[in-house]
């Protein structure tokens, strides 16, 4: 359902999702949304294919203006070889990301200058070939190379917010970004397993920076026709993943961990987001549970950028198939964007195929990738679609952020618990203690978000953030 309204902190109405889009696991698959999103090259993103996502960077080489006119010519060589690619294997449609790096971000002329570049290349395929695409635009929050981060005014903040409107202007349908908002203590809470400071920094201060920033982001996409896609908590869940992976904090912390990052994450559905959410966003799986929007996501292609112990679980729902960030190599095959392209499609044909053979067959596909990953990892095991939805209902059912990241949070331990009793996840001998001692932890919370502010303000350091910043 459409989400409703309710009265928001500061007297102004915000909608919140109160019931579920997708209530049954077998309803939560690959390809198929509720809300499909539709571009204007006839894409229906969620209704029915999976599109593979491509996302790209650099090779190591500095960024100014020197070298600018080389930065150019790589874009160029990426996005042409990547098109012609999708042409050759008749791929029904491609997604195309362009993350900006600082300088891009910093200098907004330049990160419009390469969407243009790519906007250009993407029309002539179209044109020329009939390839169907869609650019989704990605400025990186820069907001975070200030120390203390200033979170809403400044120069930072300003060329940002132009590189999002520019970007629009020149035609990117879709508006993302991997917002940083409570990330200057979440950090230390990981390395801490401070699971009070988790929900903290990212049911309180990162709902709070979503909430702003995404209300901005809105009014530009209203302005020039085009649409706010969503958000990710990869510098929050993913961290803690790329931790648990090293083997520095336990694998069911960082579980819990992915399960309150989507009470921050939906702030930006709540303030006009409609999909596909960024591919990066693991939570994405219990979004589109809530939302019925489009989802990306990625696995076992986005090996180039981190590990994780979600290679086919994470395709299991998506609505884009995406591979992270590559930067432009060389590689036996071509060059690595070309690489991945190939490989993206390869694996969308796969899960196109498998609908097109009916439900049954896209259900038990789904249920390979599902199985082949959820009973090794506890992170795995909490994004299954049964997990996910239950995680779901206990946010939609959460009068406000803060109970919601509480309730999450023991809907992913309590999961985790019964799986492991009925042999369905694995979970090494020395992190069980920590479901215990992490539930213990969030029901000894206080039950209102004021008193566990007081709480929280008391014990973070002030001094690595900017509290009015977060209306604290």
């Amino acid at each position: 359902m459409w989400p409703e309204f309710a009265s928001g902190r500061h007297g102004t109405l915000m909608p919140k999702f109160t019931t579920l889009a997708i209530s049954d696991p077998a309803q939560l698959r690959f390809g198929v949304a509720p809300k499909p999103l539709n571009t204007r090259h006839g894409m229906s993103i969620g209704g029915g294919i999976v599109y593979p996502e491509l996302n790209f960077t650099l090779p190591p080489m500095f960024v100014n203006e020197t070298t600018l006119p080389e930065v150019k010519r790589q874009y160029r060589e990426i996005i042409d070889g990547a098109l012609h690619r999708a042409v050759e294997l008749e791929a029904p449609g491609v997604v195309i990301e362009f993350e900006t790096l600082p300088p891009m971000t910093e200098n907004p002329s330049w990160g419009i200058d390469i969407a243009k570049i790519l906007l250009d290349a993407m029309e002539k395929a179209h044109s020329q070939h009939g390839l169907k695409s869609v650019l989704r635009m990605t400025p990186n929050d820069t907001r975070e190379m200030e120390r203390p981060p200033v979170m809403r005014s400044g120069m930072l903040w300003e060329r940002m917010l132009e590189t999002f409107e520019g970007s629009a202007a020149a035609g990117a349908e879709l508006l993302s970004i991997e917002s940083v908002g409570g990330k200057e203590i979440h950090d230390e809470a990981l390395m801490m397993g401070d699971l009070s400071a988790v929900l903290f920094s990212q049911c309180v201060m990162g709902v709070r920076d979503m909430r702003f920033l995404w209300t901005a982001i809105d009014k530009i996409a209203r302005q020039y026709g085009v649409h706010c896609a969503g958000d990710t908590a990869c510098g929050f869940g993913n961290t803690a993943m790329v931790l648990a992976e090293q083997k520095m904090i336990p694998r069911v912390f960082a579980a819990v961990v992915r399960a309150v990052s989507a009470v921050r994450t939906l702030v930006g559905y709540e303030c006009g987001c409609v999909g596909p959410g960024k591919d990066c966003g693991y939570e994405n799986v219990i979004l589109k549970a809530i939302t019925g929007f489009p989802m990306a996501m990625e696995g076992k292609t986005s090996a180039c950028a981190h590990l994780s112990p979600l290679g086919n679980i994470a395709a299991a729902t998506c609505d884009t198939w995406s591979n992270e960030s590559v930067q432009n190599i060389k590689l036996l095959g071509g060059m690595a964007p070309t690489v991945y392209m190939e490989q993206l499609i390869y694996d969308c044909r796969l899960m196109n195929q498998s609908l097109a053979d009916g439900r049954d067959a896209a259900l038990l596909y789904q249920k390979w990738m599902v199985n082949s990953d959820a009973g090794l990892d506890p992170q795995a095991y909490i994004l299954t679609p049964r997990s996910a939805i239950a995680i779901a209902q206990s946010i939609v059912s959460s009068p406000d952020d803060y109970t919601a990241g509480k309730n999450a949070a023991l809907a992913a331990i309590a999961l985790l618990a019964e799986g492991h009793k009925n042999g369905l996840v694995k979970i090494s001998e020395l992190e069980l203690p920590w479901l215990d001692t992490m539930r213990e932890t969030v029901e000894e919370l206080p039950a209102a978000e004021g008193e566990f502010i007081d709480q929280m303000m008391g014990t973070v350091d002030t001094e690595k953030f900017v509290p009015k910043d977060y209306a604290l």
